[in-house]
């Protein structure tokens, strides 16, 4: 999976050009601005930077990573976008404290790129977007316990390992008050352990949000939004898991800024590592938009 990126960067680099284009031409562009393609609020596994603190426990959800533009391809007369980024991010699952110190129970880790193409010639436009990741999940410090030198709850690591395909479809439409962008899509893993977890899975979603509620901060829109997803994952059993948000973003919906929000989880664990069991929990969140 790596070779094939590579070779495919370096066979599409030397067609960017340095040199001032006219940009009433067909283009490529050298790191673009912005993201093409933001990630969904309500899915688990997107690049972002935050923190989701589970409110009828200790446990909480720590994001670190990043999704950037690395170039991309411009249709100006179709208001065409299309982009090749990377992908590295991880989250961590913190049980407690010792001091200042966080017990990091579990960590999933993904690295890979995406491709992704949006026409944006009005309010009402599609997306999409192809990610070729790695995924990988490990138990960690925080499961282990010194004093008996055994892992927690008899629970060893297992060697959790997913390379898979994700295609999604989204639609953003605009309505006077409101703006929304539903979306579906497919994944398929060329890779998997335990060979029991099943290797297609699907989710949809919706997001909806205003800028039109709150008005403004600091010469900046301030957005309430509503956000869900819908996940089915077989292990080896499909089940459904649903993530709902419902908070405020400081700043344009889909550029930098800062958001708070509550959360209701329910289904599969949101940790690989535990890919066999059952998580519901309510809690409170914030991430910062880095794009």
């Amino acid at each position: 999976m790596k070779l094939n990126l590579f070779v495919f960067f370096f066979l599409i680099f030397p067609a960017v050009s340095f040199a001032q284009e006219d940009t009433e031409k067909n283009h490529w562009v050298l790191f673009p601005s912005g993201l093409n393609f933001v990630p969904f609020k309500a899915n688990i596994a997107e690049p972002r930077i935050g923190v989701f603190k589970f409110t009828d426990a200790e446990e909480m959800k720590v994001d670190i990573g990043n999704s950037v533009d690395v170039f991309g391809y411009v249709i100006p007369s179709s208001n065409i976008n299309l982009r090749v980024s990377a992908d590295f991010f991880a989250y961590a699952f913190v049980t407690g404290a010792q001091g200042l110190r966080l017990q990091i129970d579990a960590v999933d880790g993904f690295f890979g790129g995406n491709i992704s193409l949006s026409q944006t010639s009005d309010s009402n436009y599609w997306q999409s977007r192809l990610r070729i990741l790695h995924h990988s999940a490990h138990l960690v410090d925080g499961h282990y316990s010194t004093a008996t030198h055994s892992w927690l709850d008899n629970r060893e690591p297992i060697p959790y390992t997913q390379d898979f395909g994700e295609l999604t479809i989204a639609r953003i439409q605009t309505s006077n008050f409101l703006k929304f962008r539903y979306y579906g899509g497919i994944s398929y893993a060329t890779l998997v352990r335990p060979n029991e977890i099943a290797r297609l899975s699907y989710f949809t979603g919706v997001e909806s949000y205003s800028e039109k509620s709150l008005g403004e901060i600091l010469n900046q829109p301030t957005n309430l939004f509503l956000a869900y997803q819908l996940s089915l994952t077989g292990e080896p059993t499909y089940h459904a898991s649903h993530n709902v948000q419902a908070g405020i973003k400081f700043g344009t919906w889909y550029e930098k800024g800062v958001t708070m929000y509550l959360g209701y989880y329910t289904g599969t664990h949101m940790f690989a590592e535990y890919y066999n069991q059952r998580l519901t929990t309510l809690g409170v969140g914030f991430t910062i938009d880095f794009y």
